[in-house]
């Protein structure tokens, strides 16, 4: 049997939830599983281990049934759960508000800059193209 560390037992546990919350999901395309794009979100953070555990959960509040207690109860910490709340979207939420309280936790940065990346290599279309570059531009901004 394969032992693995807490750290590791925290990014694996984060992939696990997210492979079950997200089946059955597709991308745009309507072939590809969802699934594929956390795990791109992931490699884009790999090393830091928060990042990579909150980049596999990135999506599950806003797509998924998964809720913030139901990440708790599956022992999902805290500092994880709050940054995947800052990056789950609320409808009628301004894109620029949306980004400013994800600009103040280095974590839900890090890892939107890495789901932009992942967006942007994923066929998009002009709209995102020139959504997602604001959006880098705006978390690039070290003076706003």
């Amino acid at each position: 049997m394969t032992e693995y560390s807490p750290v590791d037992l925290l990014v694996r546990n984060a992939e696990q939830i997210a492979r079950r919350a997200h089946e059955g999901q597709f991308r745009r395309d309507g072939l590809t599983p969802y699934v594929v794009h956390p795990r791109a979100v992931a490699a884009r953070v790999a090393g830091d281990v928060v990042a990579e555990a909150v980049a596999w959960l990135h999506d599950v509040l806003e797509d998924t049934d998964e809720t913030a207690d139901t990440l708790a109860a599956a022992g999902v910490p805290t500092q994880v759960i709050d940054s995947v709340k800052r990056l789950t979207k609320t409808k009628g939420a301004e894109y620029q508000a949306y980004l400013a309280i994800i600009r103040k936790d280095p974590i839900a940065r890090k890892v939107k800059m890495a789901d932009m990346l992942a967006n942007l290599s994923d066929n998009p279309t002009e709209r995102q193209i020139r959504k997602y570059a604001k959006g880098l531009l705006i978390l690039l901004d070290n003076d706003g």
